[in-house]
């Protein structure tokens, strides 16, 4: 067995997780801002390509050049009908090269043109530079996982939701896995640590991303209603509003200056949202009827019913679910983000010959995963070179990050104080007065200055320090006098 543990990664559609198992149990990886599922996103600007969260977080100022749910068109021909819808509801362009769908970018002042293949390989990248940065090693093995009907990682993510009961009899599970961009259902029996699936079903292209398409097309039709406009894409807003009726009977939608400088604002009910997605959540329900009839079994056979992935979290759908199993408890004792990694950690552990007691029970009959969605092994190599190709630039534009983070923080920490009743009085007016121009000169020189390197937002740094210092310094100074001086008095 090698040093450093294999890890499992879950590539998903719209979100990804990675996840290493050592020291006898999983361990889901946060990502830098200490989330532990990072967007399958990636954007392309001027200067720099960006993964995961700053990808998502600039998408509303860069729409065009931000890539999602990539992995919608893997395996999938470009005039394809699936595909053509798809497209009506993107922001940025998808053009056709010998029938394979291209996503076509402006990057660095260029276009630039990757495959969705490629665009995955850059999400998977960021998936192994997190784990490598937790772990603090290189990773070379990791077992990768895309859901397409029920794969390893699934069946073992079913230990963690308790499936593995010490008891004579076979247990059966059903597996609802219904995530943004996917649906799978399967169903296995479980006894003694031997897993069996004993039918799959599902839609590779039904989930969240469908749902969303339909509030965007109720949404702009009430826009063009009100303004004669034509709104075709709302996405972000569409999936927020979704996310917020999963809890709540109400959802909100205010957007300044939408379009022509048209403000938008909406709003719609839970029962609403419920109704004009009706038939796609009742569709789900034809594909766990199909694997019951596959597996020869009926609802009185089902023991566990599991739900999987984000979109499980809407009330509509799990109330489908369990009337259909007529009232029998979900189990959702399963983080729905993490499952698949954790299951994908568990497998990269017993392939890479982890010897622990936790896995060494595990037997898993009936393998043919579809884990990399139907990728040939040439087209996977291909990933992995891509993804490491990328790597190195990777890690050069991170120190850069880093270093531009330090100094803004440091250049706001000084605004701040000022606003400190303790600061307020302490500094000169000309030191004031000079200290606010120079934190106010650094901000506006970063947000101009789109080709500095990490040695520039360190020196930046070092020259403000210079400046402040002295003021901290005459603070304490300043302090330590007065308590002195209290302490002093009769």
């Amino acid at each position: 067995m090698s040093a450093t543990p294999a890890i499992g990664i879950d590539l998903r559609t719209t979100y990804s997780c990675v996840g290493v198992f050592q020291h006898g149990k999983v361990e889901i990886i946060a990502i830098d801002q200490g989330n532990r599922t990072t967007p399958s996103v990636v954007a392309f600007t001027e200067t720099d390509r960006l993964i995961g969260e700053p990808a998502k977080s600039q998408i509303a100022k860069n729409p065009k050049n931000t890539v999602f749910n990539a992995k919608r068109l893997i395996g999938r021909k470009s005039d394809g009908p699936v595909i053509q819808s798809d497209i009506r509801h993107w922001p940025f362009a998808v053009i056709d090269d010998k029938d394979k769908p291209k996503i076509q970018v402006e990057f660095k002042g260029e276009k630039k043109t990757f495959y969705p293949e490629e665009i995955s390989s850059m999400v998977l990248t960021k998936m192994k530079e997190t784990a490598e940065n937790y772990l603090g090693k290189a990773v070379t093995s990791a077992v990768v996982t895309v859901p397409a009907d029920f794969n390893d990682s699934q069946r073992q993510a079913t230990k963690d939701a308790g499936l593995e009961k010490k008891t004579d009899e076979d247990q059966n599970a059903l597996i609802f896995d219904l995530g943004v961009g996917t649906f799978d259902v399967s169903i296995l029996t479980i006894a003694e640590g031997i897993f069996e699936v004993k039918a799959t079903a599902g839609d590779t292209h039904l989930g969240g991303e469908n749902f969303d398409a339909r509030l965007v097309d109720y949404f702009a039709k009430e826009f063009n209603k009100k303004n004669k406009k034509d709104l075709t894409k709302n996405d972000r807003a569409c999936e927020t509003a979704k996310r917020t009726l999963s809890s709540s009977t109400e959802a909100s939608i205010e957007i300044d200056s939408f379009l022509d400088g048209i403000d938008f604002n909406s709003s719609i009910t839970r029962a609403r949202f419920e109704d004009i997605n009706a038939d796609l959540f009742q569709s789900t329900l034809q594909h766990v009827k199909k694997a019951m009839a596959d597996a020869h079994m009926d609802k009185s056979q089902i023991h566990d019913i599991v739900l999987v992935d984000g979109s499980t979290r809407i009330p509509k759908v799990q109330k489908l679910v369990q009337d259909f199993f007529i009232g029998k408890k979900l189990n959702r004792s399963v983080n729905v983000d993490e499952a698949v990694a954790y299951g994908a950690a568990v497998q990269a552990a017993i392939v890479s010959g982890d010897n622990s007691a936790e896995v060494q029970d595990l037997l898993l009959l009936d393998v043919i995963p579809l884990s990399v969605d139907r990728l040939s092994k040439e087209e996977i190599g291909r990933l992995l070179q891509e993804a490491e190709k990328y790597e190195e630039k990777d890690e050069k534009k991170k120190a850069v990050i880093e270093a531009k983070n330090a100094l803004e923080s440091y250049t706001f920490n000084i605004k701040v104080s000022f606003e400190d009743n303790k600061f307020r009085y302490i500094p000169s007016n000309d030191e004031r007065e000079g200290l606010l121009n120079n934190a106010a000169e650094t901000l506006q020189c970063m947000e101009t200055n789109a080709e500095a390197t990490k040695e520039d937002y360190e020196r930046e740094q070092k020259e403000l320090e210079a400046v402040w210092n002295p003021v901290v310094q005459k603070l304490y100074s300043g302090m330590r006098g007065s308590v002195e001086t209290a302490h002093e008095s009769p």
